[in-house]
């Protein structure tokens, strides 16, 4: 059964039970808008964990390359955790401000332009939009990337054997990637198998080609 009240609005009886709650439009969309901006930001810490287990673990391979020291091949996988971080952070930080800088431009251009189309030049003003933050920004990114980059360094770092080390840094790196490609394609919404194949497929790349690469240059530099 419908209705017509007195401001021409069309109401649905059926669709209403006792003491149900309707949420207004506005709070939907809200709650919408918070939960992908959630998911955006869950996805970017995936990614960001993606980049430092394969960039570790391929430095790590490729010092791997050309000597046997375990020393050697943990202290370099470190240096590349704290180089990676500190460049994830320095390029979020640098991009999430421009970001802020763009929006803040535009939110002064849409309130002058409100005022200008009120007639007393009183209207009711809408509460700033949320803003990222930079430095919370940058923090997420090093956060996520040392959290990927400690995966190899760990496996790395009690093995004694030089062949069973490479074997142990390959093998963590890959169901790494397992876990990595699994948790992105559900937050995507991308095909479980797919998402996974692809990006275990492109970390053995890195780590082949660097592995490839320094035995290749090694051999014959040093």
């Amino acid at each position: 059964m419908a209705s017509v009240d007195g401001s021409g609005i069309k109401l649905s009886f059926e669709s209403l039970e006792e003491g149900a709650v309707v949420a207004p439009a506005g709070a939907v969309v809200e709650v919408r808008d918070d939960c992908s901006r959630r998911a955006q930001w869950l996805r970017a810490a995936v990614l960001g964990a993606n980049d430092g287990l394969v960039s570790t673990a391929s430095l790590m391979m490729g010092v791997g390359a050309v000597k046997d020291d375990a020393k050697a091949m943990v202290l370099s996988g470190f240096a590349g955790l704290v180089a990676g971080a500190c460049s994830m952070a320095i390029g979020e930080f640098v991009s999430v401000y421009s970001q802020v800088d763009i929006e803040v431009a535009a939110q002064r251009r849409r309130e002058r332009k409100r005022r200008e189309a009120s007639e007393e030049g009183k209207m009711e003003e809408e509460g700033p939009e949320q803003l990222p933050s930079p430095l919370q920004a940058a923090a997420a990114s090093a956060m996520a990337f040392a959290v990927g980059a400690l995966v190899p360094l760990l496996a790395a770092g009690f093995i004694g054997s030089y062949r069973v080390r490479l074997g142990v840094v390959a093998a963590a790196a890959s169901a790494a990637l397992v876990a990595f490609g699994c948790v992105g394609a559900l937050l995507g919404k991308a095909p479980v198998a797919r998402s996974c194949a692809r990006v275990v497929a492109g970390g053995w790349a890195a780590m082949a080609v660097t592995f490839g690469l320094m035995r290749l240059v090694g051999a014959k530099a040093l």
